[in-house]
């Protein structure tokens, strides 16, 4: 089966076309052709995601990155006979919302034909919604275009399977398994009794740790985006053996539950540099007191819902999951002194961030499930879409 692919939630345009032999979880994948384009370098300064303008950009590049994954996957084309009126129609009206898209597209298509494509999967959900509907828009012109079926797919389910993929095989799972997901909009801990059955045991109550990160090093002065700027400094600070600077709250350490709050410490940051000029060294370490409260409470949090679960794999996902105090925290789960049996999985650093792979991975689990065009037509893009 070759899957097209597509990733629009946030501020990276992804395409990818990837081939799947055999059935999920049991397939062996190879990627044909892979396309991203990341709008941090736009954004930056706003200083976080600026949805009108990602949806621009959106529109901009999602068809150049159609064309670069297909001429890395050398795939065939078929010859496609002059679009009727009514087909030309309808592409019009798909991507009524996309100025100039439709354009693009048909001249595309009457260039290049049609791609030897079995399914298209697109994320329609979570993320932020302007930026979603250029990706559902834009899968529905294509399965319209090329009367192939269509899936939306859940963003953070692609996240949890970006983390078990080797690059070319799903890692075995030992079951029950806890995911925990970790990125800009979201902080929540998965309990998964099998393959594809989700269950949502644990979320931030407010910001999540994604977000800290981004506000944290605005107090700091720091560009967007901000995790890595945060990572940066603390490793400076680990490096130099540098005194704490702060001592921070642990919010909702001893809840008794599997939630997590964030915007509390987030505060506690303002209000330790309010009025202040700190110096580089200040920073580093002040970045290294957020960065250790922060593991701290999300690894004690899971190690919980380890025990109250009798988890025998983990799962780490979400952009958040490059961090690499996080994933160091998160690897040492496994000591003779804690959970030895435990299986680890991460995702490769390539993987952590938004990319269409992962949404091709959930695509085929849910190949069954493919909508003919005109059903698919009918689906929306969801921004608080929820496994």
């Amino acid at each position: 089966m070759i899957i097209l692919s597509i990733e629009t939630s946030c501020d990276e345009t992804a395409v990818s076309i990837i081939e799947a032999v055999g059935d999920f979880p049991h397939a062996t994948y190879e990627v044909l052709g892979n396309s991203l384009f990341s709008q941090i370098d736009i954004h930056r300064e706003y200083g976080g995601v600026f949805p009108t303008l990602a949806k621009r950009e959106h529109i901009a590049t999602i068809l150049p990155m159609l064309e670069v994954a297909l001429r890395e996957s050398k795939l065939p084309t078929t010859y496609t006979p002059t679009l009727t009126a009514t087909a030309t129609a309808e592409i019009y009206k798909l991507l009524a919302r996309e100025h100039g898209l439709a354009d693009q597209l048909l001249n595309f298509h009457h260039q290049h034909g049609k791609p030897l494509i079995d399914m298209i999967a697109v994320t329609s959900g979570p993320g932020l919604e302007p930026a979603l509907w250029v990706g559902v828009n834009f899968a529905k012109a294509l399965s319209s275009l090329w009367q192939i079926p269509a899936l939306p797919i859940d963003h953070m389910e692609g996240h949890i399977l970006a983390s078990i993929y080797d690059g070319h095989h799903l890692s075995s799972l030992a079951f029950p398994a806890l995911a925990l997901l970790v990125s800009g909009g979201h902080t929540e801990i998965v309990l998964m009794r099998n393959w594809g059955q989700y269950e949502k045991i644990g979320v931030t109550r407010d910001d999540a740790v994604g977000e800290a990160f981004d506000k944290v090093a605005r107090l700091l002065g720091l560009p967007y985006p901000g995790g890595p700027e945060i990572s940066k400094l603390a490793a400076s600070a680990r490096t130099q053996g540098l005194p704490p600077y702060a001592t921070l709250p642990t919010p909702m350490l001893h809840s008794g539950d599997f939630d997590f709050s964030f915007s509390g410490l987030k505060t506690a940051v303002r209000n330790v540099v309010m009025d202040k000029n700190l110096s580089t060294a200040e920073k580093a370490s002040l970045a290294r007191d957020f960065e250790d409260v922060v593991v701290k409470v999300l690894i004690h949090k899971l190690r919980q819902a380890i025990e109250h679960y009798d988890a025998k794999s983990i799962i780490l996902g979400g952009g958040v999951a490059a961090n690499t105090t996080l994933r160091g925290a998160f690897v040492s789960l496994t000591s003779p002194e804690l959970y030895p049996k435990l299986k680890v999985l991460l995702p490769d650093l390539s993987l952590s961030t938004d990319n269409s792979i992962m949404i091709a991975l959930a695509g085929h689990a849910h190949a069954s499930e493919a909508l003919s065009p005109e059903t698919f037509a009918e689906v929306k893009a969801d921004g608080n879409r929820s496994l």
